[in-house]
């Protein structure tokens, strides 16, 4: 019987050969995995309550938008001259709780390396304060001061200057941590050269947000129809502007489909479910990495904001005045603001306010917004398939936190507001967070406001403060009345 061959010296040095590059191959995966891609769940204070979840959690926008942690820690070191002032990132006028490392509204998360990302509160968590000396309350749900315009324009404008690179940015990183030396080492060669080329690839959808002859929008206020256009569906640019103050979305309940009610300024959305949709894919700025976990992240966000309650006026009310601008409330404001009316639309010609936002959108639009979700395999009712008439007439719950006033923020206060528009402010400072009881209003004059806020000319581009003259004609016994009853709301 033949005796099996004997594997030759030769054969067997392959084998090992092979071996050792299996064992390297699955060495490197590790490390690639465990470097770039191992995802880990945020710090238990980030879930610790609803409130902080909604200002600190995660809604997966780090994959496709996140920025390194160390590189956005010392961009604004970096790049302060590309800042509109002073103070790091919170020139944007961001909300910035005591003892957080980060804004509200930013989320920090472990993909591989920590990342950093937005959440819906960076549009949505106001702050103010009652008095100069105090430190600002926090109220999740409300209209942010946040410059969202200037953050676009200064993540750009960085990544377009030549210090965005890496001795400049390893020095400053250096200055602050101490990284391993794998670690600077895929900062130095992978992490900084790729941030710089993510940013400057959506260089040209921001080209609008740079045209000389559009205002800037300003602190508090976003063109958010225009962003749908041109990073959604890539729309090719036009004349169109439309800023509108960021609404506040609490109470999301009191939106029933069923009566009719539509969502956004226009009511171009037609259910909450669908804004929070098309709102949380906005700060994504892609399709979902994880689409099982968004859609988790979106049933939670339409829990959490369809029962979150709306904040108390924090000062003294005269209830027996207010009884009394109840009655005015309702011979004045309710037949819109109180009625089957809510919460749908009204012609322009009825509100007769500024047409930019309206102009700003379409039904070709609407109509290509919604085959893109789609194709993502997300399902919603999703953006009304019409042209747009007019805007809705909102509900009043918290109104007295809602300032500056109609849907463009061109009116600084509710008491303003019951002026007629050649009686109404033409030029107010936007932003700053000192609240005025009396005008019902954020403080919008004045050294304080101009040095912190954002300047709003009501003769600029879409931000005419015309219309909406209901109740202007009333008594002055009855405005009083009137404010001091919507304080209750």
């Amino acid at each position: 019987m033949a005796r099996p061959k004997q594997p030759t010296q030769h054969h067997s040095k392959l084998l090992i050969w092979l071996m050792v590059l299996a064992a390297l191959a699955v060495v490197g995966g590790l490390f690639t995995w465990y470097k770039f891609f191992r995802e880990l769940p945020q710090p238990e204070w980030v879930m610790s309550s609803p409130d902080m979840r909604f200002k600190y959690g995660s809604i997966g926008a780090e994959h496709d938008a996140g920025i390194p942690y160390w590189i956005f820690y010392v961009m604004p070191r970096v790049f302060a001259d590309k800042l509109p002032g002073p103070g790091g990132w919170a020139s944007l006028g961001v909300a910035w709780e005591q003892g957080q490392e980060l804004p509200v509204g930013f989320t920090k998360k472990v993909i591989g390396f920590p990342r950093v990302a937005n959440n819906c509160a960076v549009c949505h968590t106001v702050s103010y304060r009652t008095r100069l000396n105090e430190n600002p309350r926090f109220v999740t749900a409300g209209p942010a001061h946040t410059d969202v315009q200037g953050y676009f324009r200064f993540l750009i404008d960085a990544a377009r200057d030549p210090r965005f690179e890496p001795d400049t940015l390893m020095h400053e990183i250096e200055l602050v941590t101490d990284l391993s030396f794998v670690d600077s080492m895929i900062y130095r060669f992978l992490l900084i050269p790729i941030t710089k080329k993510r940013l400057l690839e959506r260089e040209h959808q921001f080209q609008w947000i740079y045209r000389p002859d559009f205002p800037d929008w300003g602190r508090g206020r976003d063109d958010a129809m225009n962003l749908t256009k041109y990073f959604m569906i890539e729309f090719p640019m036009d004349d169109t502007f439309g800023p509108t103050d960021m609404p506040a979305i609490w109470n999301l309940n009191k939106y029933d489909p069923d009566k009719g009610h539509t969502l956004n300024w226009a009511g171009d959305s037609h259910d909450a479910h669908s804004v929070v949709i098309d709102s949380a894919l906005g700060v994504l700025g892609a399709e979902p990495h994880d689409h099982d976990d968004f859609q988790r992240q979106v049933e939670w966000l339409l829990e959490y904001l369809g029962n979150k309650a709306p904040p108390e006026f924090p000062f003294p009310i005269d209830r027996q005045l207010a009884a009394q601008g109840g009655a005015v409330f309702e011979r004045s404001c309710a037949r819109c603001h109180d009625s089957a009316k809510t919460g749908t639309r009204l012609p322009l010609e009825t509100v007769d306010t500024d047409p930019g936002r309206l102009q700003s959108w379409s039904k070709e639009a609407a109509i290509a917004a919604n085959k893109v979700v789609r194709d993502m395999g997300i399902k919603r009712r999703g953006l009304v398939e019409q042209t747009l008439d007019g805007y809705n007439a909102v509900f009043l719950d918290g109104i007295w936190l809602r300032a500056p006033y109609l849907h463009n923020g061109s009116v600084p206060s509710l008491r303003d507001l019951l002026k007629p528009a050649a009686q109404r402010p033409t030029v107010f400072w936007r932003g700053y967070d000192l609240y005025d009881p009396v005008a019902m209003g954020f403080v919008s004059q004045g050294a304080d406001a101009q040095r912190i806020g954002t300047r709003l000319d009501v003769n600029s581009k879409s931000g005419s403060n015309q219309g909406h003259e209901f109740g202007t004609d009333l008594p002055g016994a009855d405005k009083q009345a009137l404010l001091e009853y919507l304080k209750t709301l």
